[in-house]
């Protein structure tokens, strides 16, 4: 078809060449228009494409004339080689015609016809294609996924194509990149910002065609202004110090960042990073402010942070005791420094007590209170400040004495003693804790003592520790108690004691006391009366209240041991004592309840190893009993602390049977509780591993494995690598004589789990573990420990430089019960230049010196990360601001649905009164108002069939008077969400009479971009809305009333979603 002909040329310098050339192509149509029966007010289009040599021009043409008219319109495409003809509305029957399209270049010219019918709703035959589910607004980010939904029915099925800016769609020039769905869903992945648009979707079959309403589709480019993520930190340090300074920047494109001082750039400018600048400052002697910029297209945004050299605090004026009281003391200082600072610290002590000094932090005033204190007691106290460089030195002390209160203790070892018949004398001790000075004693005595102490006897002492008291009846029992008072007032009134008025007899042993020994066994304590003609005791004892009194008599004692009781029983016990002349009184009652019978639960060999065995047992989460245990075997036993759960048995012999048991050494029956037996594993493994050479600078060694061989299937082999300890010396402790003395039961632990531990390089306080370096099935004869790689999920890290290890090979034997066998250590292994290792003891102290600094240090952060963050609100404040009035930062394709219908729709100028008509069943009533609007109309039109949709175009609002106050509730919300929600999202902005962008309108304007935010953006911050909508247009809603409609509505929107299924 395309014939070519040789042919020479010529240029103009003389230069000759030949070829051949293609001959012309006259046009021929590659797209040709199809018939089409459309509906009256829909669209029809008609594609048409040629192709030729030139390429053809194609136009339209109706009647042989090009067609000309405001419904129909040519929208040209592929350089005017194609050219589509769109026809809407629809008009019947003035549109019915046959077109032609003419393609045509030097060569030729071609036509062809396509007919067009147009239908009325009423004439569309069963059938006819329906739209379903049209294409809605979309927004979508550039490279993202957007789908344009259409859902289309008929019969037949209809073929759905769509169009783009009224152009066909082609998805096979787009390199698979715009799909068409099953569904007759357009997707378009990686989208792009030619992708941007309008969409129409076609619905098309036998019976006609149908179109839906267009759709804009957005593509957004992201393009974020610099912002700091993380800001620079002030600093205070000292002279010469050093300081990093860190400032990282984000946005899109992402700025650069740099720092300056003053006028002077600290960064080079051609050596700028991207995002994030480290300023090092060192040796730092003066105070300086340093500032950050972050720069790009987008603007350019500065912050400064000021290294302040500061030194440590002076010290504060010597304290003033301002108030004392009995539990405190008020105190006020002077700061003593010109600069502010951050606390102050308040250290003070007992001087009466020897211990550490009480310390109170974070005081931010210069008076304080310190409470707790003891009454009558005299206190030190100093005062020192605190900046962020540290602790300055302490004040001057001030010592003062808190105020007296009455004690707090009764007095102590009250004794009574008979001096005739009718006469005894009472003696004591002060109290513990007096709180003062000691003003007097009051004795009450009385042979009633379940009457009211304030009905007993009383007789005063001052200022002595010992009184008389006469006329008392002979052989009766009195009941004694004392009590101590100060200016302040009266102290508790101590135990109670009995005396028996009988000449001769001994007194009440003093400070009886029970405590549980055992479950069957009872410790009593006391003690003995002044009287050295005592005999003996008697002890009288019962279970419970009601139980039958038991006594039993034994020589002079202090402590005594009632044994054969039941477990877990209370009992009730007094004790007095006895001489030639008789018996003494009774103490008062004292109840001590025996010990729980528990007894150990799940008692197991947990480990077995040729020549050691772990046992374990458990107790009850409720047992709280040191009773020791006691483990025998062999005709051997061994003591087991009672608050232990595991024990490992030592020096055993290989392959040997024991049997185990575990007694409560406490029970005097020596019952036995528990019996365990055990193999111990057989003699393998005999040898120890050698080291065949000297360990190289990286930490590998190789060494030689001993023999594996073993009569009893062996599951796995493990090289096991022991780090020893140093001294605070810095000598390596030795490692123990076997490897089975050791508690592997962590390692064993790991074993059963089976997976890799995470072994991390020790810390420089953390005492170095033992760690498994390597698994094996089968024991090979050479092995390089710490080669770095893994062994069967273990990690065979290398060895660190000065520290000393020994290894050892552990194999698991295929045995129903965990069992092990264990080579002997290896020799010692250290590498060259050791470096300081961690040492073991005295740990504490480093500890107690490092955890307060961290702390300071981590709360300090903690305050300037929230003071950085209040500010940067702040701040953001006025930005907003300053963004929104700045039109060259805009984005050039918006996503907020107002700012898109201001770009699609100019509102023009629509002068008043308007032609007003609503097509609906109700009228619209509008109150008239001549001085102001002149005269208004209403119009009332048939209904509307359902299928047709209604467009809102003026809107009248009476829920608030012009710059006023609303007159009525919420009921006029619904009207709002209708002019809304069935707006269409391509609809041209709704007109308002306004007066002056307030009251009603300035309501109104506020709640449809917060319920359009919240239709397509899904949130809304409605506080920063309306405080933007006032920086455009001052008192865009006036009141507080206005606006707490406004966020009702939109609360209200929201739950309106909640009537529906989806």
């Amino acid at each position: 078809e395309n014939p070519s002909f040789p042919h020479s040329w010529v240029s103009k310098k003389g230069e000759e060449g030949g070829g051949e050339l293609l001959a012309r192509e006259s046009p021929r149509f590659i797209k040709e228009p199809r018939d089409q029966i459309g509906v009256s007010g829909g669209v029809a289009s008609f594609v048409c494409q040629a192709t030729g040599d030139p390429k053809p021009r194609v136009t339209w043409n109706k009647k042989g004339k090009k067609v000309n008219s405001q419904r129909f319109e040519t929208i040209e495409f592929d350089e005017s080689a194609g050219a589509v003809l769109r026809i809407q509305p629809l008009r019947t029957p003035r549109d019915e015609n046959v077109y032609e399209c003419v393609a045509q270049n030097p060569i030729g010219e071609i036509t062809v016809h396509a007919k067009l019918t147009v239908l009325r709703e009423d004439q569309l035959p069963p059938g006819f294609p329906n739209i379903d589910m049209g294409p809605q607004l979309k927004v979508v980010e550039r490279t993202r996924t957007a789908t344009m939904l259409c859902a289309a029915s008929g019969n037949p099925d209809p073929e759905i194509t769509w169009f783009k800016d009224f152009l066909p769609v082609d998805p096979s020039t787009s390199n698979g990149r715009i799909k068409q769905l099953r569904s007759g869903a357009l997707q378009i992945e990686s989208s792009e910002e030619t992708d941007q648009g309008k969409y129409e979707c076609v619905a098309s079959n036998s019976a006609g065609v149908r179109y839906s309403s267009p759709a804009n589709l957005y593509v957004r480019v992201r393009r974020v202004a610099p912002r700091f993520s993380i800001l620079p930190v002030s600093h205070e340090i000292m002279p010469g110090g050093n300081v990093n300074i860190t400032c990282v920047a984000v946005g899109s494109p992402m700025p650069y960042v740099k720092w300056m001082q003053g006028a002077e750039d600290l960064t080079p400018e051609d050596d700028m990073p991207v995002g994030r600048n480290v300023l090092e400052l060192t040796d730092v002697k003066d105070s300086a402010n340093y500032t950050c910029v972050a720069m790009s297209s987008l603007g350019v945004i500065e912050a400064v942070a000021q290294i302040t050299v500061k030194s440590l605090p002076k010290a504060p004026g010597t304290p003033v005791v301002t108030e004392n009281t009995a539990t405190s003391i008020t105190i006020t200082w002077d700061s003593g420094n010109p600069d502010p600072v951050s606390y102050y610290v308040i250290e003070y002590k007992s001087k009466s007590q020897d211990g550490p000094y009480q310390i109170k932090e974070d005081i931010t005033t210069t008076r304080y209170s310190i409470g707790g204190l003891s009454p009558n007691s005299e206190y030190e106290i100093w005062v020192s400040a605190v900046n962020t460089i540290g602790q300055g030195p302490p004040s001057e002390s001030v010592v003062t004495r808190t105020g007296e209160q009455a004690p707090a203790s009764a007095p102590r070892n009250v004794q009574g003693r008979m001096l005739s018949a009718t006469t005894m004398i009472i003696q004591w001790e002060e109290p513990v804790e007096p709180n003062g000075l000691i003003r007097g004693y009051r004795v009450y005595y009385t042979m009633e003592p379940d009457h009211p102490v304030g009905n007993w006897q009383k007789h005063n002492v001052d200022d002595s520790l010992l009184t008389t008291v006469g006329s008392l009846l002979e052989d009766e029992t009195y009941t004694v108690r004392v009590l101590a008072f100060t200016s302040v007032g009266d102290g508790p009134l101590s135990d109670p004691i009995q005396v028996k008025t009988q000449q001769g007899v001994p007194g009440q042993p003093m400070n009886f006391r029970a405590e549980a020994k055992s479950e069957t066994s009872i410790s009593l304590t006391w003690s003995a009366p002044r009287q050295e003609s005592i005999v003996m005791y008697e002890l009288l004892y019962r279970e419970g209240d009601h139980g039958k009194e038991v006594g039993k008599n034994f020589g002079p004692t202090t402590w005594f041991i009632v044994e054969d009781l039941k477990p877990n029983t209370e009992y009730t016990f007094r004790l007095a004592a006895r001489s030639a002349q008789g018996l003494g009184a009774f103490t008062s009652e004292v109840r001590q309840r025996t010990l729980q019978s528990i007894s150990p639960k799940n008692f197991k060999v947990k480990m077995v190893m040729k020549t050691s065995v772990l046992l374990s047992w458990e107790f009850p989460e409720n047992y709280n009993s040191h009773t020791p245990y006691k483990i025998q075997y062999n005709g051997l036993n061994i003591d087991v602390d009672g608050r232990t759960t595991k024990k490992l048995i030592t020096n055993l012999k290989p392959s040997t049977f024991y049997n185990f048991v575990l007694t409560n050494r406490g029970n005097s029956m020596g019952g036995l509780q528990q019996t365990v037996a055990a193999w111990t594993a057989f003699n393998m493994l005999s040898s120890k591993p050698a080291i065949t050479h000297k360990p190289e600078a990286d930490g590998r060694v190789l060494v030689q494995l001993p023999d594996g061989q073993s009569p009893v299937p062996v599951q796995s082999y493990f090289i096991v690598v022991v780090p020893l300890r140093k001294t605070r010396g810095g000598q390596f402790l030795n490692p123990p004589a076997s490897p089975e003395d050791m508690d592997l039961e962590e390692l064993i632990q790991d074993i059963s789990r089976l997976h890799r531990r995470s072994l991390r390089h020790s810390r420089q306080l953390d005492s170095p573990k033992p760690y498994i370096a390597a698994r094996f099935y089968s024991l090979p004869s050479r092995f390089e420990l710490g080669d770095q790689r893994h062994y069967s999920g273990f990690d065979n890290k290398g060895l660190e430089a000065g520290q000393r290890y020994v290894f050892f090979v552990l194999a698991v034997l295929q045995k129903t019960e965990p069992t092990f066998a264990a080579s002997p250590f290896s020799d010692p292994i250290q590498l060259d230049n050791p470096d300081p290792q961690p040492i073991i003891d005295g740990e504490e102290g480093l500890i107690w010196v490092i955890g307060p600094v961290l702390a300071v240090v981590f709360i300090i952060c903690i305050v300037i990360a929230i003071l950085l963050y209040k500010n940067k609100r702040k701040d953001s404040e006025p930005r907003t601001k300053c963004l929104l009035n700045n039109a060259d930062l805009a984005p050039h394709h918006p996503k907020d649905p107002v700012e898109m219908r201001r770009i699609n729709f100019q509102t023009p100028g629509i002068p008043w009164p308007f032609p007003l008509s609503f097509p609906s069943a109700q009228p619209l009533y509008i109150p008239s108002s001549e001085q102001r609007w002149g005269r208004r109309g209403t119009q009332r039109t048939e209904p509307v069939p359902s299928a047709q949709r209604l467009i809102l175009r003026y809107l009248l609002n009476f829920c608030w008077r012009e710059r006023s106050q609303r007159e009525g509730g919420t009921e006029k919300f619904p009207h709002f969400c209708l002019f809304i929600v069935y707006s269409l999202p391509n609809c041209e902005p709704l007109i308002l009479p306004c007066s002056a962008g307030v009251g009603r309108t300035g309501v109104f304007i506020t709640l449809s971009i917060v319920l359009e935010r919240m239709r397509y953006e899904g949130v809304v911050d409605i506080f920063q809305t309306v405080k933007m909508l006032r920086t455009q247009r001052p008192a865009m809603v006036q009141t507080e009333d206005e606006y707490q409609f406004c966020y009702q509505a939109a609360l209200e929107y929201l739950g309106s979603f909640d009537h529906y299924a989806t």
